[in-house]
């Protein structure tokens, strides 16, 4: 006479079994299934992805800087570019291969036919020689005419400790040598002791600074 108490406990055992491991291929199935829609998705948009990246460029056969970025898309679409989403660092060379500016940034973008770069978010520039440390939310680079420039509020910090508050922007040589201040505003401040914030609107430096005038002319070159 058959037990039908063991055939009772065995086939929800074995039908539970039998769903956990479809459940397992099945979640293992959309994750490889994500997977290749994301590498299709790329492929067909024409992306090609680099990691851990150092470009050079040169110019009359000479190495003008030096880029690196921890991840770098490029995109061969309507409009060819290269993005660099994960922050980049760049490295500006005089004649001597010396590094005489750097410049730093969380998200950048080189469009290729235009020869600009474009950054933006805490970008953050020094001029080695000098010690000038310009600070501002977003900052173009035309590699052409070998120039930063900006519309955008900017913080230019002396390394004697002042700081020029530029309200609508600036222009600089590459090596940052030469900075020229879009409709400065009327204060030099004393860097305090905590620093400030990278990228701060400059009218929050103002207020404090009628007692220090500086020259009243739109652009002044530093």
């Amino acid at each position: 006479m058959c037990n039908n108490s063991n055939h009772t406990t065995f086939f929800p055992r074995l039908l539970s079994l039998i769903i956990l491991s479809v459940s397992l291929l099945v979640i293992a199935g959309c994750e490889n299934d994500e997977k290749e829609i994301r590498e299709f998705t790329r492929k067909k948009m024409g992306v090609d992805e680099a990691k851990q990246i150092q470009l050079f460029y040169s110019q009359a056969g000479k190495v003008r800087s030096r880029l690196t970025a921890p991840v770098m898309y490029r995109y061969q679409d309507t409009l060819p570019r290269v993005e660099f989403p994960n922050t980049l660092h760049l490295d500006f060379y005089n004649d001597s291969l010396q590094i005489e500016s750097v410049v730093d940034a969380r998200y950048g973008r080189y469009i290729e036919g235009q020869n600009k770069a474009f950054l933006k978010d805490s970008v953050v520039a020094i001029q080695k020689l000098n010690q000038d440390t310009v600070r501002c939310k977003e900052l173009w680079w035309d590699q052409n005419k070998q120039q930063f420039y900006t519309d955008k509020p900017a913080l230019i910090t002396k390394k004697d400790g002042t700081i020029l508050p530029a309200k609508k922007g600036f222009t600089a040589s590459q090596d940052f040598k030469t900075i020229t201040l879009m409709e400065p505003t009327e204060g030099i401040l004393p860097v305090p002791e905590s620093g400030f914030a990278a990228g701060a609107d400059s009218s929050s430096a103002r207020g404090d600074s009628a007692a220090a005038k500086s020259d009243t002319s739109r652009k002044t070159s530093l």
